[in-house]
């Protein structure tokens, strides 16, 4: 093999594994603000070399980085990992393939000025796409890194990808000028602003993140709290049913909730206390017909005996419509004109039988959602119906924990997957959340970086809203995450727990709150004036 082969799959590598490394070792998030470089160095140099079919090497590398990072959705679904993979890193490699076309057209910093906003403009494409996958947004690298981030609460996850190619671009940039020669011929005042200018974008959001990061020092401490007791039921999904009867996980998450409620007095006055329990813990509910689900009538029932208490828990809930023709798409015949319409539900209960309920809207594809409805559901009827359907809300709503006393608290109920999109649980804030909850079942990925992975995802939105996290995982990591992010009292993975404590309550709106994606607007702008200038170019400059 030619030495300069060595060096470009060499240089592939390198990327794969400094942008890999930030999803799966916490604390090293710092790794992504070089970890695009070598990509960037990989394309000069086979550009230089003449090398043709570029499009093989920086493939190759977004599906490396995929491959190495997010291998475990192969766990829970072969086919739906591989498109993910090879699906992710085809997107990521027709941006990347766009910025070498502008090449051609634009000179100097523009092509990869062009590059860093449409890369961040198809970020946030991807957080409402039909079929989206934002896992690996480059903001994300600092999941595990929350100390470099509090800054998250004025720009969120997309204001940390903008600063990992504002790095990058200026180190390859100082490394670009030492290779050709050119920064020799700069004078002392360019190369005193270059460097400045480089250190100032690398070293700025550490300092600052740190004078904001003493303010929520002691977050945890409020004046208003909410109680709150965290089941870890340690269900095997993989057998839920073959296994044990809905009965029996009924007795399993109660004996829990009986166990952790034993200091609690049937007080006629007594204050709101959040009882969580994991998702899709039950099958079926109707709403509107509770009352015709047993482990309803069981988990309401044993509420009675603890005054303020409320459960909230995941289902998986179904609507039956009387119709002759289908009401939607997505509705499954029945036969006999009914119709099934499914969800995934977060529902919150108590001893009244008082029942709230919030489906999930953001819905995992093909898992739980046929996408462009329209069209791949008559594709899924005539495959015996192998996709999800589930139906979600048109907007975010908020669950109330109430007590005896009078007192009520909203909070905001991120159902699985739904935790993974920033702005979208900045709804939650706005609509009046004062704490959130995250219920999700991580355990269909295995003892893999997965449910870490997942985890962490919910330290950014409680740095975006600057909201407590009380968070349950069927089988693991469950825990309570601070304003700041801090993860606090996590459980083990796949075995069962119970955490007590205390969430406190806010009703500050952080800047990210009130304004959303700014970064992810401009970027867009500047994205699509540039993408019709270059336009321009290939029409007129042929």
């Amino acid at each position: 093999m030619k030495k300069e082969n060595i060096l470009i799959w060499g240089l592939v590598a390198l990327f794969a594994a400094l942008m890999s490394i930030p999803f799966l070792i916490p604390h090293t998030g710092i790794l992504a603000l070089f970890g695009l470089v070598p990509l960037l160095c990989m394309e000069r140099i086979a550009d230089a070399y003449g090398k043709k079919r570029i499009w093989i090497y920086h493939y190759t590398a977004f599906v490396l980085w995929n491959a190495i990072t997010t291998f475990w959705v192969c766990n829970a679904t072969v086919g739906g990992g591989l498109f993910a993979i090879f699906a992710n890193a085809l997107q990521m490699s027709l941006v990347f393939g766009l910025f070498r076309l502008s090449k051609k057209k634009f000179s100097g910093v523009l092509p990869y000025i062009f590059l860093m906003v449409s890369w961040i403009a198809w970020e946030r494409f991807y957080f409402d796409a039909e079929i989206s996958w934002p896992w690996l947004v480059l903001g994300n690298s600092f999941a595990r890194t929350t100390w470099a981030i509090q800054w998250y609460e004025f720009t969120g996850s997309p204001g940390g990808s903008l600063w990992i190619w504002l790095c990058n671009l200026g180190l390859f940039g100082l490394m670009t000028a030492l290779s050709d020669g050119s920064w020799f011929t700069f004078n002392w005042k360019a190369k005193t602003a270059a460097l400045t200018g480089y250190a100032a974008i690398l070293i700025a959001p550490f300092i600052i993140s740190s004078s904001i990061g003493k303010e929520y020092k002691d977050a945890m401490e409020a004046k208003e709290t909410l109680p709150v007791i965290i089941l870890q039921p340690n269900i095997d999904p993989y057998n839920k049913f073959q296994a044990m009867t809905q009965e029996q996980q009924d007795a399993i998450l109660l004996a829990q909730a009986s166990k952790a409620l034993a200091d609690r007095k049937a007080d006629s006055t007594a204050g709101p206390l959040l009882l969580l329990g994991p998702e899709t813990f039950t099958s079926p509910v109707i709403p509107g017909q509770y009352e015709r689900s047993r482990t309803w009538r069981r988990l309401t029932s044993f509420l009675k005996d603890y005054p303020g208490v409320n459960l909230l828990f995941g289902a998986s809930t179904y609507d039956y419509i009387q119709s002759e023709k289908a009401p939607s798409h997505t509705a499954r015949d029945l036969g006999d004109n009914v119709w099934l319409e499914s969800h995934n539900s977060a529902l919150i209960v108590d001893g009244t039988a008082r029942t709230e309920i919030f489906h999930k809207s953001k819905l995992v594809v093909a898992v739980e959602k046929t996408p462009y409805p329209a069209i791949f559901c008559k594709i899924d009827d005539m495959l015996g119906g192998v996709m999800g359907r589930c139906v979600g809300q048109d907007e975010i709503s908020l669950l109330n924990v109430k007590g005896t006393d009078g007192q009520t608290v909203p909070i905001g109920c991120a159902v699985c997957y739904e935790s993974v999109y920033g702005e979208y649980c900045t709804d939650y804030i706005r609509k009046g959340a004062r704490a959130l909850a995250v219920i999700t079942n991580d355990a269909w990925w295995g003892n893999t970086p997965g449910y870490r992975q997942h985890l962490s995802y919910s330290s950014l939105r409680a740095i975006e809203t600057r909201r407590a996290i009380a968070r349950c995982a069927n089988t693991g990591i469950s825990a309570i995450i601070s304003p700041s992010g801090e993860i606090n009292q996590p459980t083990p993975w796949w075995e069962p727990a119970v955490i007590k404590g205390n969430i406190p309550l806010r009703d500050d709106v952080t800047f990210y709150v009130a304004h959303g994606d700014i970064t992810g607007r401009i970027c867009t702008f500047l994205f699509l004036l540039l993408l019709a200038a270059l336009g321009v170019q290939l029409i007129t400059r042929k």
